[in-house]
């Protein structure tokens, strides 16, 4: 570790209050090395954090976020590397195959985690043993959209619009197997509708069918759907989370609309199995600093995101809920693995 990022890690941990921290070390220990970030510092190797999805997504910011305040904690650089493709299955198998020393690590969503065990007959990654769980750090919502083809203004006029008119059962969303396509089908179950799926490759693709007419409902992440809802393009009827989105305070969830569905998708930090306790636990205070106070909230809210730091326990846990979750969704459904 350089003297500048001696310097820079001591202000990072003077802005957190860890600075004080030093006070219970021998004089001659250096204050940066008392802090819950020592296990992770010792090395001074670039850390390369993985991102299975391409570059200016929320995701891929969620990732800048995390790498750039792990290279202030820890004096290390952190280079964020795209890997797209698979559904984020590329960037996952080169972490499988990494080395468990902190090098390596991915930012990614749960659902290769929890939704593809129960869609693909065959994965190249066991979810739970090749993997090891650091720490969730942000959450964002799906909305529930129509355009000019749908006059409803809420869930319960939709429902009502969907029984009445079959040409309008029809849901787009980005694509087998994600959050907004189990979305669907839960709002289908819970209401009684029979509604049909049609999966998009390109997202935009999706919002310029929605605004011109030709499908009928959109479910898809908010922030590709935000800009459109507010110039009067589309309307946003419910978003899937437990709580309303801060940038959607008059959109109810679809809870609030009498739907029984609340599904969020989270962000979350990864390594190669069998990290030592003592890693997890340094990169885990690190993503967790990354994404607390007023600041990293703002940034992340520009890509409709929100922080939901955890610890790693605390992501194993939500990991369970949502494979339970999606294994039921999946055998009501009667989705066939591909």
């Amino acid at each position: 570790m350089t003297a500048a990022d001696r310097a820079g890690r001591r202000e990072a941990l003077r802005r957190l209050g860890l600075l004080g921290l030093a006070a219970t070390t021998p004089a001659m220990t250096p204050a940066w090395a008392a802090a819950p970030f020592d296990a992770a510092a010792r090395d001074s190797a670039p850390i390369r954090m993985l991102c299975g999805i391409s570059a200016g997504s929320g995701n891929d910011f969620a990732a800048r976020l995390v790498a750039e305040k792990m290279h202030q904690l820890l004096g290390r650089p952190v280079i964020v590397d795209n890997r797209p493709g698979a559904g984020q299955r590329v960037a996952l198998a080169e972490l499988k195959h990494a080395a468990p020393d902190g090098r390596t690590l991915i930012l990614c969503t749960t659902g290769p985690f929890t939704i593809y065990p129960h869609i693909y007959a065959k994965l190249d990654y066991d979810p739970v043993k090749d993997f090891t769980p650091i720490g969730a750090v942000a959450s964002f919502d799906v909305g529930i959209a129509v355009g000019p083809m749908v006059k409803a203004r809420n869930m319960q006029e939709l429902v009502a619009a969907v029984k009445a008119d079959n040409a309008l059962a029809a849901f787009g969303s980005p694509g087998n197997g994600s959050l907004s396509h189990f979305v669907g089908i839960a709002t289908g179950l819970a209401t009684g509708l029979q509604l049909t799926h049609v999966p998009y490759k390109d997202s935009n693709t999706s919002s310029v069918d929605l605004a011109g007419g030709r499908l009928p409902i959109l479910i898809t992440g908010l922030s590709q759907l935000i800009e459109m809802h507010r110039a009067g393009q589309i309307r946003i009827l419910a978003v899937s989370g437990a709580q309303r989105s801060e940038l959607l305070p008059d959109v109810p969830t679809l809870k609030e609309s009498g739907i029984a569905v609340s599904n969020t998708t989270t962000s979350a930090v990864y390594g190669p199995a069998g990290m030592a306790p003592e890693l997890v636990d340094a990169f885990n205070a690190a993503a967790v600093a990354a994404v607390q106070g007023p600041g990293p909230r703002e940034q992340l809210l520009k890509f409709v995101f929100a922080p939901a730091p955890s610890s790693p326990q605390q992501l194993k846990t939500l990991m369970a809920e949502e494979d339970r979750e999606f294994a039921r969704l999946v055998k009501l459904s009667g989705y066939r693995p591909e």
